[in-house]
């Protein structure tokens, strides 16, 4: 019996040993197991929490940056020339399109537009969240609108969204001087890192791109609830955007719209000034910008249009055209004689066609010579043997150091980008740029305004108002004021003087005297510039464009239109107290006189019967905008 008992002794203590050890094993699984569950809440709830929370507040929440209203671009008296008007995009939040393929198939039909367009905007935003719209057609047309709406229940992560876009209230009005908007490309994003989002409009252009700060304003924000198709359920918060400030311009927008309309699509410019503070009236670069073409993006065939136009409009041609000044330049190495004394009002030169030195004749335009000429009357008939005989005598060097004063060979800095500085040369200019010596040959050439001489248009406008006004120089200004959504004005711009001409007084009357002879004697070249009641001063330009000998004995309309030369008309009114210049060039127009005076003289006729009338009743109240 005792046997018995302690066999079942020992099979129950190897039972119970077994059984401990089970009971081990389970109870260290279960802690393994437990601790791998609290390592993992550890980890998805203190390590990824933000990220997971921030994850499902996206796919609740979504944000709406709102773009705030761009301020309007208004001229002198506050009208305005460029405001806004809604237009609607079609945009895809990856993340609520499972197929995005098939939803950009049934897209691109309503669209009428090429997939692999769409694609394309897709890849380029690839380093963006999912969650991101993307734009991927702007401005929709009203038919097109109805039809995407119609269809959004088919379309998963399609929206049409509403913005604000630019409206030209004038067309072409100005485009080079307002310039363009479109959208923000992967450099800007970086330049303005955390400003801009993808999708935005940015100022591409002219005044639009300098001001982009105080054009844009700050945008809003709106967040919204969406389900789990995208779709929004309730706006959870909004942030109210902050309307761009509104620019106030010099420009008067009927002188601005009647030099568009007499240059009438020829290739050339005109800038008009008023002569005692440098403010603009009018800048005209023609054929002008089709503004129209970027809103919304501009096509590629639209593009390419304006690239290869022969008449290249992409060139801002008041302060990017670099044309030789010509006779208008005839001016400065006058007040040069004056002033160092070479020449006198009664210094006579004989001029019979041309001036011979050192074996070459340096013509005159007139053929068969002026006779005995004077300073007055060498501007009034533009004379080339005069000026030939004084640029001789004062020296390039001395040239250079008038024209300079006057504005010449430096960009004017007007508020606009890319101007450019034409060339007055000297001696150490030509070593400096060609490695050679000057030759006094050339001293002839640039006495005329040709051989290195280049201009801008805005220079010659900003010389004659220079020359006119007693010898100051004005920094020409586009804008007058900036003011704020409210009303308050933020900035004004009053007159810059940047220098003053070299020389004195009596040589600038002098010279004022012999453009009023240009525009007021029988023999004078700019008689087209005369008006009834106001006396004028003028002075006309021909810029030879090349010399072409087998051209030489054509008719000038048988001449290929590149190889004509410019045709240049710089003046001012009213003689007797200077207000205003203008300074038109025509391209391959030929005479300064008939290419480019009567667009002048529409300007001036204009302006006193119409803007110089008007503005006493309006200059002293301001207008809001």
């Amino acid at each position: 019996m005792r046997q018995v008992i302690s066999r079942i002794e020992q099979v129950n203590e190897a039972e119970l040993l077994i059984l401990k050890k089970r009971v081990r094993f389970a109870t260290i699984a279960l802690l393994a197991f437990a601790a791998i569950i609290g390592i993992r809440l550890w980890y998805l709830q203190i390590i990824k929490g933000d990220d997971f929370f921030k994850s499902s507040e996206n796919n609740r929440l979504r944000l709406h940056w709102v773009n705030a209203p761009r301020g309007m671009i208004a001229d002198r008296l506050g009208r305005p020339l460029i405001a806004n008007r809604p237009y609607f995009n079609v945009t895809l939040a990856r993340e609520d399109a499972p197929n995005p393929a098939q939803v950009l198939s049934r897209l691109s039909t309503l669209l009428a537009v090429d997939v692999n367009d769409l694609l394309d905007r897709i890849r380029e935003a690839e380093d963006y969240p999912r969650y991101v719209p993307i734009t991927l057609k702007e401005d929709l047309d009203w038919k097109t609108l109805v039809a995407v709406e119609n269809h959004l229940y088919d379309l998963p992560g399609i929206r049409v969204e509403v913005q604000a876009s630019r409206e030209y209230l004038y067309e072409n009005l100005g485009s080079h001087l307002f310039g363009y908007l479109g959208r923000i490309n992967e450099k800007e994003l970086n330049e303005f890192e955390g400003e801009y989002h993808l999708n935005d409009q940015i100022g591409k252009l002219g005044l639009e791109r300098i001001y982009e700060t105080e054009l844009r304003g700050e945008p809003g924000r709106r967040y919204v609830e969406v389900d789990a198709q995208g779709f929004e359920q309730r706006e959870v918060s909004v942030l109210q955007p902050l309307p761009g400030a509104d620019i106030k311009l010099t420009i008067d927008r009927d002188l601005q719209e009647v030099a568009e309309e007499v240059l009438d699509g020829r290739a050339g410019a005109a800038v008009m000034m008023e002569v005692n503070t440098g403010r603009l009236l009018a800048v005209v670069s023609s054929p002008p910008l089709e503004l129209n073409e970027f809103v919304g993006g501009i096509s590629r065939k639209a593009w390419k249009d304006m690239l290869e136009n022969p008449l290249k409009p992409f060139i801002n041609k008041p302060i990017q055209g670099q044309y030789p000044p010509g006779s208008t330049y005839k001016m400065s190495v006058a007040l040069a004689g004056l002033s160092e004394g070479v020449v006198t009002n009664d210094t006579t030169f004989y001029c019979n066609g041309a001036m011979r030195f050192r074996g070459r004749n340096y013509r005159c335009w007139k053929k068969n010579g002026h006779g005995a000429v004077s300073l007055e009357r060498a501007l009034a008939e533009s004379c080339d043997v005069y000026f030939y005989s004084v640029g001789m005598k004062v020296g390039v060097d001395k040239l250079a150091e008038y024209a300079k004063s006057l504005g010449l060979g430096e960009p004017t800095g007007v508020n606009l980008e890319h101007e450019k500085a034409g060339i007055i040369p000297s001696i150490a200019w030509k070593k400096k740029r060609y490695g050679q010596p000057w030759h006094e040959g050339e001293t002839m050439s640039i006495s005329i305004g040709q051989g290195y001489d280049s201009a801008t248009p805005l220079q010659i406008c900003q010389m004659t108002s220079t020359l006119v006004n007693g010898g100051i120089r004005y920094r020409p200004q586009l804008i007058e004021e900036i003011v704020d959504s409210d009303g308050k004005v933020l900035k004004t711009f009053e007159p810059i003087v940047d220098g003053h001409a070299l020389g004195n007084a009596k040589s600038l009357d002098l010279i004022r005297k012999g453009m009023e002879s240009a525009v007021n004697t029988p023999r004078g070249t700019s008689t087209v510039a005369k008006l009834p009641t106001i006396l004028v001063g003028a002075k006309t330009g021909t810029a030879q464009v090349v010399r072409v000998e087998q051209y030489k004995h054509l008719k000038e309309e048988d001449i290929p239109y590149k190889y004509r030369d410019h045709a240049w008309f710089t003046c001012y009114a009213p003689a007797e107290k200077p207000e205003i210049a203008i300074t038109v060039i025509v391209e391959h127009g030929l005479h300064g006189a008939t290419g480019a005076g009567p667009v002048a003289r529409k300007l001036l006729d204009y302006y006193f019967k119409e803007v110089k009338p008007r503005k006493k009743d309006t200059e002293n109240d301001h207008v809001a905008i």
